[in-house]
């Protein structure tokens, strides 16, 4: 089997141990051909941090290139512009990752049909909450319905490999030219925490024929530290609320059919405002009336989005910066950012 060269991007924010633990992981990957690229918006690291990631630039083991603005699909598109290989994966900067990783991803890639390729996440909230014993083989049919997919799609207990519509963002891959040949980029438009930003994607991905590829062997442990990583707020705070809704929204009305949208916003207003199962939040009355306004403003807030959208495309850092200044170490690249 000829094995493509891989370009590891790992977006980071806020992190500190954590990330130099990540990293770690990663070099001790035993895959022939791979670059790790860090893409860096945190501004103001602790001294060993820098120290960390500045020696390892300096030895041409990372390539540490640093933002001055956050956001995890502007950070994504980043990484893929300079990146070299054929395969990129995206991983998250809190996990811990065996040495095999890299080859369970590379070894589907030898089908032509599939254009991405989605690992298993063992994920440390969701494995407590269901006692770590579930296991699925097949997924149900509702996993492949764009409208209600995401309340069915689990990639933490699933063990058979099998077809999927969506990967998670901490542990996914991509054949580079889905990017660069097809034109499909993350759009930016998803904010701070970017929760759906990777869905849309994928749902994108879809319309080029290729498939997405759920292997379980390429797993990893997702620690799912409550701060730092994607998010630029605080997943407490009011704006995340409303942001989380509008991500849904924008999600919704770029990608699915009327019917779709109407199954997903009743899905997503059951669970998440009236807090039934799966969500089980409080049925507090003033709970409830106070998510359904956060509900109401981000769908509000995902159509004039929508409508911004008419000479927005969605590359909003790159339509902002079409030269970008960055630095590697400590020398300064200019250079010039494509276009999607």
């Amino acid at each position: 089997m000829n094995l493509p060269s891989i370009s590891i991007i790992i977006p980071t924010y806020g992190r500190e141990v954590v990330l130099r633990d990540t990293i770690a992981d990663v070099l001790k990957q035993d895959y022939p051909d791979f670059e790790i690229l860090v893409v860096d918006q945190t501004q103001n690291h602790e001294p060993e941090t820098i120290a960390y990631l500045q020696n390892l630039d300096d030895a041409g083991k990372i390539r540490w290139l640093r933002l001055t603005w956050a956001s995890l699909p502007g950070a994504r598109n980043y990484g893929v512009r300079q990146a070299k290989g054929e395969i990129v994966v995206f991983i998250d900067d809190d996990i811990r990752m065996e040495a095999g990783y890299l080859h369970q991803h590379a070894r589907n890639y030898d089908r032509t049909e599939v254009g991405a390729v989605a690992g298993r996440v063992f994920d440390r909230m969701k494995l407590e909450d269901s006692g770590g014993d579930l296991e699925i083989e097949e997924l149900p049919p509702e996993a492949m319905d764009p409208g209600i997919a995401w309340y069915y799609i689990d990639l933490v207990h699933t063990t058979k490999p099998q077809r999927v519509i969506s990967a998670r963002g901490c542990n996914m891959s991509y054949r580079k030219d889905i990017f660069t040949k097809h034109g499909i980029w993350f759009d930016e438009r998803f904010r701070d925490s970017a929760v759906r930003e990777e869905s849309d994607f994928c749902l994108r991905l879809r319309k080029t024929g290729y498939q997405i590829w759920y292997d379980p062997e390429a797993h990893l442990v997702h620690l799912g530290e409550e701060t730092g990583g994607c998010h630029d707020i605080s997943t407490r705070s009011l704006k995340y609320q409303i942001t989380f809704y509008h991500n849904h929204f924008l999600m919704a009305q770029k990608n699915l059919t009327p019917y779709q949208q109407l199954h997903l916003y009743l899905r997503l207003f059951d669970c998440h405002v009236l807090g039934n199962p799966p969500c089980n939040k409080s049925g507090s009355p003033i709970k409830i009336f106070t998510r359904g306004i956060f509900y109401s403003l981000g769908f509000f807030d995902a159509v004039k989005t929508q409508i911004k959208g008419l000479w927005d495309n969605g590359q909003i850092y790159t339509r902002q910066s079409p030269v970008t200044s960055h630095q590697r170490g400590s020398e300064l690249i200019e250079e010039s950012s494509v276009e999607s």
